[in-house]
């Protein structure tokens, strides 16, 4: 995964992993980190809420997400495009 920019925005892409809520979608992002000492690389993943307007996007989906401002309590993301559907 690499993270790129948009102005000064952070780009991410990620994997669906819920879309029970409505116009909201939780994405799990998957980034290597190297250790501070020992330098071997290990996955960490974190989970951002994204705001998904017309409700286009299903679990398994891969997508782009772009940080924006504070669309809710934990929304501070939102869907710039589908990368690839699920089977």
């Amino acid at each position: 995964m690499a993270e790129t920019r948009v102005g000064n925005r952070r780009v991410l892409k990620g994997t669906v992993v819920s879309d029970a809520m409505d116009k909201t979608v939780v994405v799990e992002v998957v980034s290597l980190k190297a250790h501070p000492v020992y330098k071997k690389r290990f996955r960490t993943t974190s989970k951002y809420y994204v705001h998904d307007e017309e409700n286009q996007c299903s679990v398994g989906d891969t997508i782009t997400i772009a940080e924006t401002r504070p669309l809710s309590r934990k929304k501070r993301w939102r869907l710039l495009e589908v990368v690839e559907r699920a089977r």
